[in-house]
């Protein structure tokens, strides 16, 4: 009697990790995904994609975008609508988001739990209030305090005049670092090689004709930094804003925030302004540098 071949059993795909290598303990692969904006290596299994995709979403509300449809979640984040859809399903469920009756979702209260706990928890805003409080009376003009968050900074203090101006200026507001004052001088310490990986991997959007879009003119303007002391953007993101910032340095003397004073295009020539702010601004500085390492 012949012998019966056994069947071999069909090995159901593992959609998830068939091409995931293992992870190796001395170094990891170079490998690079982007999920919504975010970039991770391809080998790391510790990632949680779905968090990170959740994340992205509540990121992908803004000021100019309050009210946004899941096709809208989808084209700013990259991601595909469908993982958009549970994740926006999963935040409402959360209290974190709403959905109104045209079907467009908007942030609820509940997400300023995150700023609170940041900034409740973090002796900067606190420490530097006071000091920008003094500033904005001695210029006259509202200024700012902003950190480096990736490749954006954010707002963490402010001192308002009775001319101000911008929303997007505010506590918990972002901007890019090529087109704001603040960024330029944070930019101007970056290393050679930190600086080429930004250059490499940020696209330089041109919002009004003065924006830094040009890498050599921006390379040009962060020496012009460095050397000085100081940065000013005439009107680099807001056609009628100008700021000037200088940098606040750590007892190792590395660059870690900014502040800058805020006034209206025009009210001042741009080639009076480091006569006009940069002594205060660099006291200003020099005062929260002693605070803050204090």
């Amino acid at each position: 009697m012949p012998a019966v071949r056994k069947k071999a059993k069909k090995s159901l795909p593992d959609v998830g990790r068939k091409t995931r290598p293992k992870l190796k303990r001395s170094g990891a692969s170079n490998a690079r995904s982007q999920i919504g904006g975010y970039v991770r290596a391809t080998n790391d299994r510790d990632f949680i994609m779905s968090l990170a995709r959740g994340l992205s979403v509540l990121l992908a509300f803004s000021e100019k975008w309050r009210h946004v449809s899941m096709a809208q979640v989808s084209h700013r984040t990259g991601i595909s609508r469908a993982a958009v859809g549970r994740s926006l399903h999963t935040l409402c469920e959360l209290g974190y988001v709403a959905v109104d009756e045209s079907q467009r979702y908007y942030l609820r209260p509940r997400v300023m739990a995150f700023s609170h706990a940041y900034i409740s928890g973090n002796p900067l805003p606190a420490l530097a209030q006071p000091v920008l409080d003094r500033l904005t009376d001695d210029l006259h003009q509202s200024c700012s305090l902003a950190i480096l968050d990736g490749d954006e900074i954010v707002y963490l203090a402010r001192g308002t005049s009775s001319r101000i101006m911008s929303v997007q200026l505010n506590v918990g507001g972002r901007a890019p670092l090529y087109c704001s004052s603040i960024g330029l001088v944070l930019l101007a310490y970056f290393s050679e090689p930190e600086l080429a990986g930004y250059l490499a991997r940020v696209k330089l959007v041109r919002y009004t004709e003065n924006t830094l879009a040009d890498p050599q003119a921006l390379r040009h303007a962060l020496r012009a930094a460095r050397r000085n002391g100081y940065a000013i953007a005439d009107q680099h993101r807001e056609s009628r804003l100008c700021t000037m910032a200088v940098p606040v340095r750590r007892n190792d003397g590395t660059v870690f925030v900014g502040i800058n004073v805020i006034v209206k295009s025009g009210v001042v020539p741009v080639e009076q302004m480091a006569r006009r702010f940069l002594p205060q601004l660099q006291a200003a500085a020099s005062e929260l540098e002693r605070v803050l390492n204090a």
